[in-house]
């Protein structure tokens, strides 16, 4: 009998129902609009630039230029560009429908574990801007019985821009609850000997397709604020201790992996050296070959499908390069199965 059952059992004749003893896992990723139109993108980048850890900007500074000039401009030009990566058979996001994927992938590969075939872990998934949200796949999961979730933001390297918000989202959802499960958080695993090993063999079976060998690979990363780096955020250390990493498990060096940052936005100083004009720097040095991992994404997304594979591929052509590959991210290939099953195995100990 499971222990739900049991539980179940124990429960005097007269109580009223209630769904206990099974163990939640929801997988959080960044976030999709729920559609590319003006006023579905307006809505998606509205709630991702309103959070307080996302812009640190004063209100008073930030309020009228993101409500006036942002939100006035950005969803049309932002929407087009979704167009151009949007999975139009699901009408949605590939963001959405990878992490999806993982998920479905995850809940068959836990089904092994103690209770699994009982349906006694039910792992589910959620954004932090826009649908499925965080609040209602937590409540989804209360509902179906999890006295105990495990939060899995899918960020290798920690960022208070990317898993602190995401778990912020989540907290506030639990201040809500009358009974709240009991939460455990997955940590980052940017040094992570399994997610290492991963990104590695995905690169080489990648590079091993290539109709060309590449003189040079960036390692590209989501950037941020200086400032945010300056004040205590460990995302620059931990993406740096990456590519040390891959570096020495591919025996390259440093000039043969360069780590870059893209993605800014505004006129601040963000991390640097910046991805754009790494690639059109070497195009303008005389390289011909490049290939362009983004290890610090988990799936696929605006960011490396348009960003990298579309704007960055340009840029190295224009300039005078010849061959550009964009390589995938994990998603929910073998490689990243392993890398999200091993991390919520391990962080489930003690509970199964």
């Amino acid at each position: 009998m499971s222990e739900a059952a049991s539980r179940a059992v124990r429960l005097p004749a007269d109580h009223q129902p209630v769904a206990v003893g099974r163990i939640g896992v929801l997988l959080l990723n960044l976030g999709t609009p729920d559609a590319t139109d003006y006023w579905s993108m307006r809505r998606y980048l509205k709630e991702f630039l309103s959070d307080r850890r996302v812009i640190e900007t004063p209100r008073i500074l930030w309020w009228p230029l993101l409500n006036g000039v942002i939100l006035t401009t950005r969803p049309a030009r932002k929407g087009r560009d979704y167009e151009t990566i949007w999975n139009r058979e699901r009408n949605e996001s590939p963001l959405k429908t990878i992490t999806r994927s993982q998920a479905e992938k995850l809940a068959q590969r836990l089904a092994s574990l103690p209770g699994g075939e009982e349906g006694r872990i039910v792992v589910d998934w959620a954004m932090r801007y826009g649908n499925p949200s965080i609040k209602e796949r937590l409540e989804a999961l209360q509902r179906a019985g999890c006295d105990r979730i495990l939060l899995v933001p899918l960020y290798p390297q920690y960022a208070a821009a990317t898993t602190a918000t995401a778990c912020d989202k989540a907290f506030e959802a639990l201040m809500r609850m009358r009974w709240q499960p009991t939460i455990r958080v997955s940590p980052p695993y940017h040094d992570d000997p399994v997610y290492i090993g991963a990104v590695v063999d995905s690169l080489k079976a990648e590079l091993a397709k290539l109709p060309f060998e590449p003189e040079i690979i960036i390692a590209s990363f989501h950037g941020v604020p200086k400032d945010y780096h300056l004040k205590g955020d460990p995302y620059h250390c931990q993406c740096q201790k990456t590519v040390r990493l891959m570096r020495e498990a591919l025996g390259l060096p440093p000039e043969r992996l360069l780590l870059t940052f893209q993605s800014r936005f505004g006129r601040a100083e963000w991390l640097q050296p910046y991805t754009d004009m790494t690639v059109k720097g070497l195009a303008e040095k005389g390289v011909k070959r490049l290939a362009v991992i983004t290890p610090g994404f988990s799936a696929d997304c605006l960011e490396t499908l348009e960003e990298i594979a579309g704007e960055n591929a340009e840029i190295f052509r224009e300039h005078g390069g010849e061959h550009f590959a964009a390589i995938p991210c994990l998603n929910d290939s073998p490689e990243g199965m392993r890398v999200i099953e091993h991390i919520v195995r391990r962080e489930l100990q003690g509970w199964i």
